[in-house]
Parts: C-alpha cells; sequence; structure tokens
C-alpha cells in the first residue's frame, strides 16, 4: 500500500520537475518595428506568428512592439530594451559603420539577419500647394518625420543632394507618419515623407481626402547614389492610389530594402529558428502583406550591410544560399 502511495507522488513531482525544466527552457523575444500604419507593425506581425506558431518545437515566444523606426530600434537592441528590430538598410549602414546618428560611435554588435520588402521614399503633397518637384518646397510647410525615424534620415538625405536646407528654406514639422495624413487634409501642412513598402494605409488616407493630393517624383538627387550606394531607384505603383491626382503616372523615386537586424548577443539558436521558419514559410510569410508579395530568398540577402549573425548565416549555408 504504502509503495502504490510513493509511485504517484515520485511520478506527480517528476512531471512537475518536467514542467519546470520546459518552462525554464522558454525564450522571450520583442521585435520593434514601426507605427501601426506602416508596413513594419505587420512584418514583424508575421513573422512573430510564424515562430509563435512552432513555440513546442524551438521554446520561443515572440512579442511585436510598434516603435519610432530604424533609429530607435537600433538603438534598442543595443541597449539591450529589444532583441530583434526592422531598419532600413541605409541605417543598418550608418549605424554599423559609425556614420550619421552613429557618427564615432558605431554599433558594433549590430547584425544583420535578412531582408524584407523594397521601401520607397515617398513624398505627398496637396495639389493646391503647386508642389511638383522636390525642388518646388521654398517657403512651404513640409514634414519630414519624427526624430530618430528613417524617414527623417532619407529626406534629409535628398535635400542635402540638391541643395535645400530644412529649417531655413521651408518649415520642417516633426510629425509622426501616422499623423501626417490628417495635418495634410486639414491644410496645416503642403506635404510630408514617408519611406514606406506599398501599398500603405498612410498614403491611402491622404489621398482619399477632401483636398487633393499627388505623390512627387524624386528623381533629381545628384551624387546620391553615388555616394550612398544603399540607396537605388524605385517605382511606385501607382494603381494602389486611385484616388491621387496623377493615379496615372508612373512615379520613379528612391528606394532601399528593409531588413530584419538583432545583436552579436543574440543566442544562435534562437536567429537560426527564426530565420529557417520565415525561409521555409516564405509562401505564407509573402501573403500576410501586399508589401511582401515580391520577396524571394535571394532577394532576402541582399541590403544587409551589417555582418550576417551566425545562427541566420547557419541556415543559409544549410539551404544552399551561401557558400
Amino acid at each position: 500500500m504504502f509503495a502504490k502511495k510513493i509511485i504517484p507522488f515520485a511520478l506527480a513531482a517528476s512531471l512537475a520537475f518536467v514542467g519546470t525544466m520546459a518552462m525554464a527552457k522558454q525564450t522571450f523575444v520583442t521585435i520593434g518595428t514601426g507605427g501601426i500604419t506602416g508596413v513594419y507593425y505587420p512584418t514583424g506581425g508575421a513573422i512573430a506568428n510564424i515562430i509563435n506558431g512552432k513555440k513546442d518545437q524551438y521554446g520561443i515566444r515572440a512579442s511585436v512592439e510598434s516603435t519610432g523606426g530604424s533609429k530607435f530600434n537600433i538603438n534598442a537592441i543595443d541597449s539591450k530594451d529589444l532583441d530583434f528590430g526592422i531598419a532600413q538598410a541605409d541605417t543598418q549602414y550608418m549605424a554599423y559603420n559609425g556614420k550619421g546618428p552613429w557618427e564615432g560611435k558605431p554599433v558594433s554588435k549590430l547584425r544583420a539577419v535578412f531582408a524584407l520588402a523594397p521601401e520607397a521614399v515617398t513624398f505627398v503633397a496637396a495639389e493646391d500647394s503647386g508642389i511638383k518637384s522636390v525642388k518646388d518646397v521654398g517657403g512651404k510647410t513640409i514634414n519630414l518625420g519624427d526624430p530618430g525615424s528613417g524617414n527623417r534620415i532619407n529626406s534629409m538625405d535628398i535635400f542635402k543632394a540638391v541643395g535645400i536646407t530644412p529649417g531655413k528654406d521651408f518649415r520642417d514639422e516633426k510629425l509622426k507618419p501616422a499623423d501626417a495624413p490628417r495635418v495634410l487634409q486639414d491644410g496645416r501642412i503642403d506635404g510630408f515623407f514617408y519611406t514606406v513598402g506599398h501599398p500603405n494605409g498612410n498614403i491611402k488616407e491622404a489621398t482619399a481626402g477632401k483636398r487633393k493630393v499627388r505623390i512627387i517624383p524624386i528623381t533629381e538627387v545628384g551624387t546620391l547614389l553615388k555616394d550612398a550606394p544603399y540607396y537605388s531607384m524605385v517605382e511606385i505603383p501607382m494603381d494602389q492610389y486611385p484616388d491621387a491626382t496623377n493615379a496615372k503616372d508612373k512615379v520613379k523615386t528612391v528606394g532601399m530594402l528593409a531588413t530584419l537586424v538583432t545583436s552579436a548577443d543574440t543566442p544562435e539558436d534562437v536567429v537560426y529558428a527564426i530565420t529557417k521558419e520565415v525561409m521555409t514559410n516564405l509562401d505564407q510569410f509573402k501573403k500576410l502583406h501586399p508589401a511582401l508579395a515580391g520577396l524571394t530568398k535571394e532577394s532576402m540577402l541582399q541590403g544587409l550591410t551589417a555582418p550576417i549573425h551566425p545562427g541566420a548565416l547557419k541556415y543559409y549555408k544549410e539551404a544552399g544560399l551561401v557558400k
């Protein structure tokens, strides 16, 4: 009788120990994204959904945080407030190499994981402002994006390339992307910049209001493409914005890739698992947002201007994507 009582107790204790060990092995990671109306936030959510679907296999639970964007995410990774973040290829380049906002203070532990959707520097302007190019902003009020955002960095790069000084030649606003369409429609600004993948809800909101709006081509960029090789010329698919006054035009602009980044301190097995699951479920991943539709495994290895994390590299070698 005594033995029969002992066995269930021992078994229960053993199961409790196993359960405790399983809980101890759970790894929680946070992915920094951007504003909830942009592409970063749903993209981060898509990555989290895929890895959370395999939580029993990997013991990884991912959550998503809406943030100020590229610069914020990289700084938060550096300070260990975030594990992963989405950042533009240019911001990744500057942070790792100690340029721009990180002049003389490189984020040496920054590591690339994979590239995501291409992003276009999108200049939206009210039709009644008379703006038809980036050189028409004299005396106007233009939102370049909130401090620390990739939007601001890109717009400043473009104005520097064409010899225009924000704050001097025009009034420079510092609104978040989510606020810009409403403020444009209210007549308080003449235009705004937003570096984003398309289609985008903010741009749709801006073009669908009573105040008529157009998307401005950005083709006069001087030596920008030579000086900053992470930029390239891209085209905004205007059929996605039928209410824009130039909806039938082909709008060329400057763009770059969004990328997923992390720290060299992030465990190799965690980065490997996330990389493998996104890559092997790429068809499912691409369906989670229209901006991801054109992704290929090969394109996801472009625009990585920081060293690739060993965990990601392990998968790429296994998959034959790198030698």
